[in-house]
């Protein structure tokens, strides 16, 4: 049995953890649940199959078209779509306790944001909508001519409620001539931040005016329009034949200057130089120059800046 889809499903409030809220059409089949901005529709264009009372719903698009489904601004494509509740209960019944599985070549559209992946799962118990199979992002710039955020990873997850992506599982996240690797990224669309969390790396690629630089720490948060990067935990950057050591590193890409500060020091080994900064003071590299000095003064990072929409 066939026939076009007009039912419509409202899912209760989700944790807020990285998650996608998925979306049917249709007509109301119970009271609505307290966020109406979650409500999953399907446009009535896409064919059901299944047992109408209890589900299974297994939604497929007429003609081989893809399935697409919204919710609030955010916009889903897929071949096939199965929609379920509990064992034993009515799907409309089931508000807040169902889950939607998408198949084939997924596409979900957020803004400037469209994320790609092989299945996605959504559960509306979790609030969380987890993509799979090689997925991947890519969040283009306000301005044209900026550099776009690629971001690959084995899992990724978003999250309507803050405009979050989390990727986990060898994350790759390219930004121009930046290139950050890491187990977890935490991207934020809003502030168009990145949180870059364990076995860290970044790499700026080399110029015709500055050799490649690498950086290793514990965290790393990248404010991907401004080219900003913040880094802690046992930092590490290495240009050439320099290493400058410390305990965190802000870099302003634009401007070519890393401030170092935190047992800050440098080595040239090629040189044979050192330089050391005192006590509660910074460490200046100018990567353009390959040069390192020592600032007396020191060097307050602007950490609020790198925060996340609701961090405190």
């Amino acid at each position: 049995m066939s026939r076009p889809a007009t039912s419509r499903f409202v899912v209760s409030r989700p944790t807020r953890r990285a998650a996608l809220v998925l979306a049917l059409t249709g007509v109301t089949l119970a009271a609505a649940a307290a966020n109406t901005n979650r409500i999953l529709r399907f446009e009535t264009g896409a064919q059901l199959q299944g047992d109408l009372r209890n589900g299974p719903y297994n939604y497929s698009g007429k003609g081989g078209a893809a399935i697409r489904a919204s919710v609030g601004t955010i916009s889903i494509s897929a071949p096939q779509a199965v929609f379920r509740a509990p064992s034993g209960t009515p799907i409309a019944n089931a508000e807040g306790r169902r889950s939607a599985d998408f198949s084939g070549n997924v596409t979900v559209v957020r803004g400037r944001l469209t994320a790609k992946g092989a299945a996605l799962n959504y559960s509306e118990a979790s609030g969380q909508g987890v993509l799979t199979g090689t997925p991947s992002a890519v969040f283009l710039p306000e301005k044209t001519g900026d550099d776009p955020v690629n971001i690959s990873a084995t899992q990724m997850s978003l999250d309507v409620d803050t405009n979050m992506s989390t990727s986990t599982g060898s994350v790759r996240l390219v930004n121009g001539k930046q290139t950050g690797r890491a187990d977890t990224v935490v991207f934020d669309e809003g502030r168009e931040l990145g949180v870059l969390t364990g076995n860290m790396s970044l790499s700026r690629a080399a110029t015709a005016k500055a050799k490649e630089l690498n950086i290793v720490g514990t965290e790393a948060r990248v404010l991907t329009k401004g080219k900003l990067l913040y880094v802690s935990g046992k930092v590490k950057l290495t240009q050439g034949t320099i290493t400058t050591t410390g305990d965190a590193v802000y870099y302003d890409d634009t401007k070519n200057v890393a401030y170092v500060v935190g047992h800050a020091v440098s080595v040239d080994s090629k040189a044979g130089t050192t330089v050391t900064a005192r006590p509660n003071a910074a460490l200046e590299q100018r990567t353009d120059l390959g040069r390192v000095r020592a600032i007396d003064a020191g060097y307050a990072i602007p950490v609020a800046q790198f925060k996340l929409t609701g961090e405190k």
